[in-house]
């Protein structure tokens, strides 16, 4: 993967939006390889979130053992395949699980208020939140890459497509989006758009 060129010298918050398979966490990392304070909401949905005993305990009581292992952790898996498969589950998950999300947000940001946020966020348009960031950035790609990359991630193709079609259309992300990177050539492109895009936001911050 080429270096970042370009480093951050402003204070922005960025969105970081997308389609499952796109390659959010790609340009993520590019943008936290030039200076920026980056978060995950993924990574904090399972190491902090998905971890908590109230939330855990929540789970298993709305569910029972069958999104648990052997081992009584939780099965990620297991619950994906039950929540993407009922629109009242899947609400019902995101009600415990988007509040503490948030909380964690505000508390890293409130930590560094003056520093250069890139923060993934998958649902931002989904649930409303624009309204957080400076500028929206969507990572897009072709759908038979999106679904290319996440079979070799280990999901299938059905449970793949099942949890694209719970996301607002790739194509109204793009015309929500401030600003689009396009995910289908090599990763040399794609950090050469983000290298563009960070000298571009200089101009405006």
């Amino acid at each position: 993967m080429s270096q970042a060129k370009i480093r951050v010298n402003y204070s922005i918050k960025l969105g970081v939006t997308g389609g499952m398979g796109c390659g959010k966490s790609s340009a993520t990392h590019m943008f936290a390889a030039a200076g920026f304070e980056c978060l995950d909401s993924d990574a904090v949905v399972k190491d902090e979130v998905l971890t908590d005993p109230q939330v855990l305990d929540a789970i298993r009581e709305k569910f029972g053992d069958a999104v648990f292992g052997a081992d009584k952790q939780l099965n990620r898996g297991r619950l994906g395949e039950r929540v993407f498969g009922s629109d009242d589950e899947l609400r019902w998950l995101e009600s415990w699980v988007h509040p503490r999300l948030f909380r964690e947000w505000r508390r890293r940001l409130e930590g560094n208020p003056a520093g250069s946020w890139a923060i993934e966020v998958p649902l931002l348009f989904e649930k409303q939140l624009e309204n957080w960031f400076d500028f929206i950035v969507c990572v897009a790609s072709s759908p038979n890459q999106q679904l290319a990359r996440l079979e070799q991630r280990g999901i299938p193709r059905l449970l793949a497509e099942q949890r694209i079609s719970k996301q607002l259309p790739l194509a109204k992300k793009i015309e929500l989006s401030d600003f689009v990177l396009w995910n289908d050539g090599s990763i040399d492109f794609l950090q050469q758009q983000v290298d563009l895009l960070i000298s571009n936001l200089a101009a405006r911050s």
